[in-house]
């Protein structure tokens, strides 16, 4: 079950980004011609990434709230990569 929800938590927002990505035009207008930041973003950053394109208005991020859900993504990306190194970390004693 565990193996399960680690699948589920690495694809899934980069299938939520790559939904938006293709039936919506957000990102395209989000990160306007900027090619390979979005795709860099799904790759490494996928939450913050997502997160940028969800709270995105045509004037950019106006305001507190959407700047603090933008490091919420990057919170939660950072965590993603660093729980691996906290959870093992007896391991190599």
């Amino acid at each position: 079950m565990c193996c399960i929800l680690s699948i589920l938590l690495l694809i899934g927002p980069r299938a939520a980004f790559i939904a938006t990505w293709l039936f919506s035009d957000r990102a395209t207008r989000a990160f306007e011609g900027q090619f390979p930041l979005p795709l860099l973003g799904m790759l490494f950053l996928p939450f913050t990434s997502l997160f940028y394109v969800l709270v995105w208005q045509p004037g950019g991020l106006q305001g507190v709230l959407p700047w603090a859900l933008v490091a919420l993504g990057f919170v939660i990306d950072l965590g993603s990569y660093t729980g691996g190194l906290w959870g093992n970390r007896n391991r190599f004693k």
